[in-house]
């Protein structure tokens, strides 16, 4: 078929119909922002008070002044189960935002979400890398809660507002909200993978997530690929097509709009990272890092959430088989790997850890001295600060997922190297290698391919690593995260444009996004004018170039 039309009949996926019930009465924000978690993190005190304390995340950092300015509200789960409270939480405002709550189960979150959002459709939108489980309840589970998500929605959003769903835990929740409130401009943006239809086409609830993405008027993705891959699967499995990237979507009472998809490269905050990297405090930890790794001319550095789509068992065997080669020595290279603690009550990611940690210790016992350490492993998570010192230690980066929706590591350390040089190896399968070009790009399945990478990248003189490392901070900086919320909301025609945030919005800000890498990461955390210039020399401070 190649109808222009797509032809969504009542009671496709009548559960989730029945579960929208009757709309609600309009709320009072313009802007509503609708995400797994909410935009503030629940802090215990010592003395067991509770407060809340603004994420750091780069979504909140971009949308918070628009949602101030534009009476703006932020939908999503407050961070503890229905279980842990003493009473459910209720709506409130923190630094300006109007926040509600949605409330989860324990039982939901097994089922929800580490169930079928994070062991169904996280391995099957990252090319079944690990196999997906595909159970009915947990189905049931994820059609409820979308269900509750869209009604807290309905229940915020101004009459004509705008409405933003982030990501893959809520694929249903635009339908839904169409059905309760059709006078809403509903966005919806994808930050993870979409995989192409032949790997789609396992889930065999298919065609109602399909269905629920169509609900909204302007479907972002990560990558072009992303797009024609949704595209598609609605081709395949709705029997239309889209047609300059829009496709006319019929609606349950007859009526048709049409539905845009397109890409929209998500970013950082880069003037955090750079202004952070300029601290002299920073600089120095930097250099001290370099000398309690025993001053190798080489460091080379992998962070990551422990996850199997992230090539961190690549990574270490073309390590080791350089170091068995000869082609590097423990005196003058070493791999630093942060690997943060992500969803330990999943089995796979359990395997994943041992494998990775036996891993470790092998090649450490192998190759380790008295006075040098092949792998430093940190099975742990950093304040941002930290972070940035690595990225000043390291002279080598190495992003080697074997699929991921963007990376936004690998543009946190182009924005903390600046001027400086340092060479980023990068995945292919990375979105984020469709705007570093400049990057020593790689196929991490190629182990041979990825050792000549590595070696290329220890060897490139300081000139060329500069020249280099200017280029993609330049693209950077055109394309921060302000950038990306901005053409999107723009796109959408919500009539709410973006303004960089200053030292008045909420203080320091982490350039990380709010996604669940960003949002483990912090969970897990361990307390301890831009010159693009740089030094003469292209290193930077504690740099071994």
């Amino acid at each position: 078929m190649n109808n222009t039309t797509v032809d969504i009949p009542t009671g496709t996926v009548p559960f989730v119909e029945k579960l929208a019930g009757d709309p609600p009465p309009p709320g009072h924000s313009d802007l509503v922002v609708v995400a797994n978690r909410l935009a503030v993190d629940r802090v215990v005190e010592e003395d067991g008070t509770t407060s809340w304390r603004r994420s750091p995340g780069g979504l909140v950092t971009a949308l918070a002044p628009i949602m101030t300015r534009q009476e703006g509200a932020w939908v999503g789960w407050g961070g503890s189960p229905e279980e842990e409270l003493d009473e459910p939480l209720e709506p409130f405002t923190h630094e300006g935002m109007h926040l509600v709550p949605v409330s989860l189960t324990e039982r939901e979150l097994v089922e929800y979400y580490e169930g079928f959002s994070n062991s169904t459709l996280w391995p099957l939108y990252h090319d079944v890398i690990a196999r997906p489980d595909f159970h009915r309840q947990w189905w049931d589970t994820y059609q409820r809660v979308n269900a509750r998500f869209a009604h807290a929605a309905a229940a915020t959003a101004a009459k004509g507002a705008t409405v933003w769903v982030q990501d893959y835990q809520l694929q249903l929740v635009p339908r839904i909200l169409r059905r309760l409130r059709p006078d809403l401009r509903i966005g919806y943006f994808h930050h993870i993978p979409f995989p192409p239809v032949e790997i789609y086409a396992q889930l065999p609830w298919r065609r109602p997530v399909l269905e629920g993405l169509l609900g909204a008027d302007l479907i972002g993705f990560q990558r072009r690929s992303d797009v024609s891959n949704f595209q598609g699967a609605v081709r395949r499995i709705l029997g239309s097509s889209f047609r300059s990237n829009t496709v006319q979507v019929k609606e349950h009472d007859g009526g048709a709009r049409t539905v845009g998809a397109a890409a929209f490269p998500i970013s950082i905050d880069v003037d955090t990272i750079t202004d952070l990297s300029q601290n002299p405090d920073i600089q120095a930890r930097a250099r001290q890092i370099r000398e309690e790794l025993g001053n190798p001319s080489t460091i080379l550095l992998g962070v990551d959430r422990l996850d199997y789509t992230k090539g961190i068992r690549h990574r270490i065997k073309a390590f080791s088989e350089l170091l068995e080669d000869g082609r590097l020595s423990v005196e003058d290279a070493c791999l630093v790997q942060v690997a943060s603690p992500s969803r330990e009550g999943v089995d796979s990611y359990k395997e994943l850890r041992d494998e990775i940690e036996l891993s470790v210790g092998r090649v450490n016992g192998t190759y380790d001295t008295m006075g040098h350490t092949a792998i430093r492993y940190l099975h742990h998570s950093y304040p941002v600060e930290e972070m940035v010192a690595l990225y000043l230690a390291a002279d080598v980066m190495l992003v080697t997922a074997l699929r991921d929706g963007m990376n936004l590591v690998a543009k946190e350390y182009v924005a903390a190297r600046g001027g400086w040089g340092g060479v980023l190896v990068l995945s292919e399968f990375a979105g984020a290698a469709d705007q570093l070009r400049k990057a020593l790009l790689v196929n991490p399945h190629d182990i041979d391919g990825l050792k000549e990478a590595i070696m290329e990248a220890t060897e490139m003189s300081a000139g060329e690593a500069t020249k280099r490392m200017k280029s993609m901070h330049r693209q950077l900086i055109t394309h921060d995260v302000n950038k990306w919320s901005r053409d999107f909301l723009d796109r959408l025609g919500g009539a709410v444009s973006a303004e960089r945030s200053g030292p008045d919005d909420g203080g320091q800000q982490s350039a990380f996004m709010d996604t669940d890498d960003d949002r483990e990461r912090r969970d897990h955390e361990v307390d301890e004018p831009f010159d693009e210039s740089g030094p003469a020399d292209g290193s930077a401070p504690g740099d071994g170039r």
